[in-house]
């Protein structure tokens, strides 16, 4: 039988990552994926996730469905095979052109075949493709794949199971195939997904979050160090599953110690044990306060056409708090970018009063209009300005992630890490965790991520606090080890460290040592001009039952740096070889290897000519971008031809901006059916108003943040009272005794300024007011102020005021709260 695709499908064709969809819909019921089971095992700061994809061909022919999916960026995929009716077959890693060519091969001689590899742009983006599948069969596919589990803010280990891949923006101008995906309502995803999770740790677990709904957490062991939590049923494919573990004394350096696969040759990475260690450097106390904060704060804000809504608003008040934290002495710059960029100064300006209102005014105004997500010019023309003498570049990227030329942003990043450090924010359900942990990783930085109804402020001021620490140079790693043993490296050299924040490090361990040896590893680096060292010993046994989730991971960390030397080299060949080597013998994937698996049955060829079929995904947006509103008055008015302009659906100058041009591309999300007379017809508003629901949610947001953004008393939309507060604070840290500030504190003119004690003056009196009200009303997001509330408390103590005392308990008094002197830094 040869591959050709059948016409039920128009223009849809694959070659490897190479994926065109054409006309194939919601509407379309002869989808053969049919459900997704998840199981995940949690051993401490790692994960093992099992999914098992169930396929069911109910057409009258044979099918070779294509599932383009989006996994962990951090994802090392170990595991695939296939079950059809009681046979299985586990696919081998083999090179990549290789492995397409036994798949080609496979289907072209009318055998069942199946193909993973992961994306040339993104290597959280993978194709699976299930071939000549015959009619009425079915077929069960197992992935596995190992992954480290981020720290958050809060000390939360965050797993993300992306059960979202948005539309991946492509830059103007650039060549070669992209991943094109069916994307289509979540109520509408013709497949359902059961989830559940095991958590084990050496500390109690003490709570799971998530961001979607769960059956309650069940404890396996009285020492609650085991436990087993499940998504509640019904969950709806609109957002990324998302679970927060927390663990009692997370900041406990560990080890595990791993034994080697059996049946691996002994010397090699799978053949000897692999060590696992998490350290948390703690700093000198002494050398952290004695450092005056300062550096060039560069703030990069997206403003495409998916930051809508709540989002921007969410982006808007977030820059508020860190232009306000910021210290005196500094320089910065706010950028934003959509289809082009725009920056507020021409070159980062010292941190002053007026330089701030300026800075304030213009993010007051910004709202997500800037069309496509063009982040590589915005990152060049920053990379391309002079650094500062003695202020270190702080660069913050806000997005939520959805570019296509993932490898060359972070390449970019990576190739400018020496004259900045990186710290970005991935916003939103479906960010590509490829590009937010590229980013920082490349960038000596930290990597957030924003989801669901989380407040980004908390988080984005931690990652301040990290800016704001000094920077650690000259890291270096030294092992001690009993005599007969020695360590290989397999983690690239440690850049950055943090205060507190987690780093991981793995080691093959060569030789042999008695069973009670143990090891020292020491972390030695400079810090202010002060060298410093942390210290963790562990033993040499190996635990018990951890399969080869380490050795995986080890592997995985070893197979990426090698690839970003390959391509840093220009495309060594031998460097290559050696990742395609260790890819093999690990069984992990990589950019140049696939998984491929052949089912040679009875030798009985499948008849029939074969059609392809690309699986929808999810998509919490139909479009790429909010384009209309369900309550306009006219679909396609002025409004919506001019929104859909900005994403480059059609251009404003057409003669007719729903012109051909525009139906043209509304055929690729099977809006219409082309061969319609009028293209944008009855049939067309009837597939809009399909999706009616899926923007109720997203214009009421909306018009939530326009409404709260046209209340000119509220600093960048938001009339909270904290925020209201924060927006009266000088740049030097101090507030001003005024009208807003008695409004903002719940009093009266006269009742502020009757209460101020005599001798002192009105600004140290409302300066030490709004201390107080922070600490008596707003501790629960103390992690939100305490910055600014540092640098009010700098200022106080050098105006050298008379009367604190006095004034704090007037401040009480008046704000009917007990705020004692100590708990403001006084």
């Amino acid at each position: 039988m040869s591959r050709k695709s059948s016409n039920t499908h128009p223009t849809c064709c694959t070659r490897g990552m190479e994926i065109c969809c054409g006309l194939l819909t919601y509407q379309k019921e002869s989808v053969p994926l049919k459900s997704i089971e998840v199981e995940v095992e949690v051993r401490d700061h790692v994960a093992t996730v099992v999914s098992t994809l169930n396929y069911e061909n109910k057409e009258d022919k044979p099918i070779e469905a294509v599932f383009v999916f989006p996994l962990p960026g951090d994802a090392a995929v170990c595991h695939f095979s296939a079950k059809i009716g009681q046979k299985e077959i586990v696919a081998e890693v083999k090179e990549k052109q290789k492995a397409r060519e036994e798949y080609d091969d496979a289907l072209s001689s009318g055998q069942q075949a199946f193909l993973l590899e992961e994306s040339e742009q993104s290597p959280d983006i993978f194709s699976l493709s299930v071939g000549s599948l015959p009619p009425g069969e079915s077929a069960s596919i197992r992935l596995e794949y190992v992954t480290e589990l981020a720290v958050q803010a809060d000390d939360g280990l965050r797993f993300c199971l992306p059960a979202v891949l948005n539309p991946r923006y492509q830059p103007q101008g650039s060549e070669g195939a992209s991943v094109q995906v069916t994307s289509v309502p979540a109520s509408l995803v013709p497949y359902s997904l059961s989830f559940s999770a095991r958590l084990s740790s050496p500390r109690p677990v003490s709570k799971v979050e998530s961001n979607c709904s769960l059956d309650p957490l069940q404890y396996l062991n009285t020492e609650q160090t085991q436990a087993t939590v499940k998504l509640a049923a019904g969950h709806k494919f609109d957002r990324d599953v998302e679970l927060l573990i927390y663990y009692k004394d997370a900041h406990q350096p560990t080890a595990v110690v791993e034994a080697g696969q059996a049946s691996a040759k002994p010397g090699t990475l799978m053949g000897d044990p692999v060590v696992m260690l998490s350290l948390y450097p703690e700093f000198p106390q002494a050398l952290m306060s004695s450092v005056a904060p300062c550096g060039e704060f560069v703030l990069l804000l997206d403003r495409s056409g998916s930051m809508q809504g709540e989002r921007m608003k969410s982006a808007k008040d977030t820059l508020l708090l860190l232009l306000k934290s910021l210290p005196m002495g500094c320089y910065f710059n706010i950028y934003s970018f959509g289809s082009h960029y725009e920056h507020i100064f021409s070159k980062s300006v010292e941190y002053s009063q007026k330089t701030l209102e300026k800075a304030l005014k213009n993010v007051e105004v910004m709202d997500a209009d800037l069309g496509g997500t063009e982040i590589l010019q915005p990152l060049e023309h920053i990379y391309s300005q002079p650094t500062i003498p003695n202020q270190p570049r702080q660069l913050f990227v806000f997005t939520d992630g959805e570019v296509e030329n993932t490898k060359q942003v972070i390449n970019l990043v990576k190739k400018n890490s020496g004259s900045h450090r990186c710290f970005s924010f991935g916003i939103g359900e479906g960010a590509s965790s490829a590009l937010i942990n590229g980013l920082a990783k490349e960038g000596r930085g930290h990597a957030q991520f924003i989801t669901g109804e989380e407040r980004m402020q908390p988080k984005v001021m931690q990652s301040l606090r990290f800016a704001l620490q000094p920077a650690v140079v000259d890291v270096s790693v030294e092992w001690d080890v009993p005599e007969g043993v020695s360590v290989a490296a397999l983690s690239p050299p440690i850049t950055t460290l943090f205060q507190g924040q987690r780093s991981l490090i793995y080691a093959q361990l060569t030789g042999q040592s008695s069973e009670a040896a143990g090891g020292c590893v020491t972390v030695k680096y400079s810090l202010a001009g002060h060298p410093c060292q942390n210290q963790l010993h562990f033993s040499l046994t190996p635990a018990d039952d951890t399969g080869l989730t380490v050795h995986r991971l080890a592997a995985w960390t070893l197979i990426r740096s090698l690839e970003v030397e390959e391509e840093k080299e220009g495309g060594d060949e031998e460097v290559k070889k050696t990742v395609v080597e260790l890819s093999v013998q690990s069984g992990v994937s990589s950019a140049f290897t696939a998984f491929v698996a052949v089912n040679k049955g009875n030798g009985e060829a499948i008849q029939g000519p074969m059609a392809i079929v690309n699986v929808p995904v999810s998509s919490y947006r139909f479009l790429p971008g909010y384009v209309f509103a369900p309550d306009d008055t006219v679909l396609l008015s002025a409004e919506f031809a001019t929104r859909c302009a900005s994403y480059k659906l059609c251009a404003l100058d057409d003669p007719v901006p729903y012109s051909t041009k525009f139906a043209n591309r509304y055929v690729s999300y099977g809006l219409f059916d082309p061969s319609d007379s009028v293209p944008w017809s009855t049939k067309f508003d009837s597939a809009i108003t399909k999706v009616q629901s899926v923007f109720s949610r997203i214009s009421s947001s909306f018009k939530r943040g326009k409404k709260a953004s046209s209340q000119t008393n509220a600093p960048c939309g938001v009339a909270g009272t904290f925020l209201q507060l924060v927006s009266l604070q000088k740049a030097s840290g101090c507030w001003e005794l005024d009208p807003d500030l008695a409004a903002a504190l719940g009093k009266t003119t006269d009742e502020v300024e009757k209460s101020k004690p005599a001798s002192e003056n009105k600004e140290v009196w409302a300066t030490i007011l709004a201390l107080i009200w922070l600490h008596g009303f707003k501790m629960d997001a103390k992690d939100e102020w305490e910055l600014l509330a540092m640098k009010a408390v700098s200022w106080l103590r050098a105006q050298s005021a008379p009367c604190v005392t006095e004034c704090v308990e007037a401040g009480n008094a008046l704000l009917g709260v007990n705020v004692q002197k100590d708990a403001l830094g006084l």
